[in-house]
């Protein structure tokens, strides 16, 4: 808890640079981890909490996404954007194998594929750029590039073969709509009402009806053979769904009270405590470059193509820096090389410290960017060109 605690202090004392919290999480569970001072270890009772904090952050991707809001056009070019990164990285992938330098082509081709949706969701909200056009792009994308890599962890991972995985898939993705569908209808008024009295008293009855859900989806998808992220990220949406306006502007603070202020940091300080700092020794810093130029070409260079007739040339350059972002999937998707023997700890260690240097530097970039062509203002205080509202006229 004091890492927790200290995370965001020193991103305050270094508000100048912007430095998201969760890298200073993640530093500070190398710190205490068993690779710099030992001074803490993973026990049952944290990997359950850590667990946790990563379902909270799975569900508040699926809770911001508002699937009216990213349909058509922004969803259609963020599914194409995430497929051409696709190629890109098995192809990347592929010819590391050949050479002998990584041992999965799966593996490292997901890792690349991803981006951190949730991680990039507070940065994008603190600036203001959630309801801006740039924003919805950026949700449709990020969206994309969390629930792809998820499907295919599940798919192509899981311990039975392909075709079952991928049928207890469908199974989930069934019942999930189904459970959205049901959501959809409404709360009848007494529920409403019961809701709004026990929103304020020792009772919070909201709040725990929404870690209900959270449990259920995720024991669900775990039943099911299915990621748990797929399951928290459902929960997310459907929470959503079921939500009303104003239900969801009351509970939202203090559902990212819970998620953010305990949960979340435990999932990236434990990280931290994990990551094989002396794998990065020697060659395996080498490695590290890479895959950061990579991350940026795979998920970057798409964006420079596929969005080039909706957003102007610097909106481009902002979404292909920040869409480039991964950590928490890489995280999750290395854990799993490391257990199935699939992947070098350098290479695991290569890619999560990749992951963090796109943390770091890549929305700062990107928001740098978008702070410049706007003038130094929120990108949704200002009017796009008569040739940008035409663009945006979807």
């Amino acid at each position: 808890m004091c890492c927790s605690a200290l995370a965001p202090v020193l991103s305050e004392l270094l508000r100048k640079f912007k430095v998201p919290s969760v890298l200073f999480e993640l530093l500070l569970g190398i710190l205490v981890g068993p690779a710099v001072f030992n001074l803490a270890s993973s026990t049952p009772t944290i990997h359950t909490l850590a667990t946790l904090g990563l379902s909270f952050l799975f569900f508040l991707a699926g809770y911001e996404i508002e699937p009216r809001k990213i349909a058509g056009k922004p969803l259609l070019l963020g599914v194409s954007s995430w497929l051409m990164s696709l190629v890109l990285a098995f192809a990347f992938a592929f010819v590391l194998s050949l050479t002998g330098f990584v041992l999965s082509t799966l593996l490292v081709g997901l890792c690349l594929t991803t981006t951190a949706i949730g991680t990039l969701l507070p940065m994008v909200k603190d600036r203001g750029l959630v309801d801006s056009p740039f924003g919805t792009f950026l949700l449709a994308a990020g969206s994309v590039g969390e629930f792809g890599p998820v499907v295919l962890v599940t798919v192509l991972l899981g311990g039975k073969s392909s075709q079952v995985q991928f049928g207890l898939l469908v199974v989930f993705i069934v019942l999930a709509v189904v459970i959205v569908g049901i959501a959809r209808r409404g709360q009848p008024p007494r529920v409403v009402e019961a809701m709004a009295r026990n929103l304020h008293t020792s009772a919070q009855l909201p709040i725990r009806v929404v870690v209900l859900l959270i449990v259920l989806m995720v024991a669900l998808a775990v039943s099911l053979r299915v990621d748990l992220l797929l399951g928290a990220f459902a929960a997310g949406l459907v929470a959503k769904t079921a939500m009303s306006s104003q239900q969801s502007h009351d509970l939202e603070p203090k559902i990212e009270a819970i998620a953010f202020g305990f949960f979340i940091p435990i999932f990236f300080i434990t990280s931290g405590m994990a990551f094989d700092l002396h794998a990065l020794f020697g060659s395996a810093a080498l490695k590290v470059p890479l895959y950061v130029v990579l991350l940026l070409v795979v998920r970057g260079l798409p964006a420079l193509l596929v969005y080039r007739k909706v957003l102007g040339r610097s909106h481009r350059l902002a979404l292909a820096l920040v869409q480039a972002t991964g950590l928490p999937l890489i995280v999750v998707i290395t854990t799993i090389g490391l257990e199935m023997e699939s992947m070098r700890p350098s290479t695991a260690a290569a890619l999560v410290a990749a992951g963090m240097i796109s943390v770091l530097v890549f929305p700062l970039l990107g928001f740098s960017i978008l702070d410049r062509g706007a003038g130094g203002s929120p990108l949704r205080k200002n009017l796009p060109s008569d040739d940008e509202a035409s663009a945006f006229d979807f």
